[in-house]
């Protein structure tokens, strides 16, 4: 069953635009990887520096385990890196950020 996962990023100061520029053209290889690792749909929103992430993902260590060496994110999260605060090291050890209240229909 797909899980969905919220994560919360931060960017250099500066890096908005950039950032902004760099996912509105995601190279198509990058894509299929994504979607070969299992997610469904990626959604960021930004409020100043602060970046939200809702990633919908067939199983998410698996998918962060998939992409840690991949030919096309390896290059994509070294330019990440550079707008980024804080660098993700892939690991996949992470849990995203923990659910408190969901409106159920």
């Amino acid at each position: 069953m797909p899980e969905t996962i919220a994560l919360h990023t931060r960017l250099k100061p500066g890096a908005a635009e950039e950032y902004e520029a760099a996912h509105a053209s995601i190279p198509p290889e990058l894509v299929a990887a994504l979607r070969d690792a299992g997610v469904l749909n990626w959604r960021i929103w930004r409020s100043g520096e602060d970046l939200f992430h809702l990633v919908d993902v067939q199983d998410y260590r698996a998918m962060r385990h998939a992409l840690a060496d991949h030919p096309a994110n390896v290059p994509w999260q070294a330019r990440m890196s550079e707008l980024l605060a804080v660098g993700d090291d892939y690991s996949g050890n992470d849990q995203g950020i923990p659910k408190v209240w969901e409106l159920l229909p």
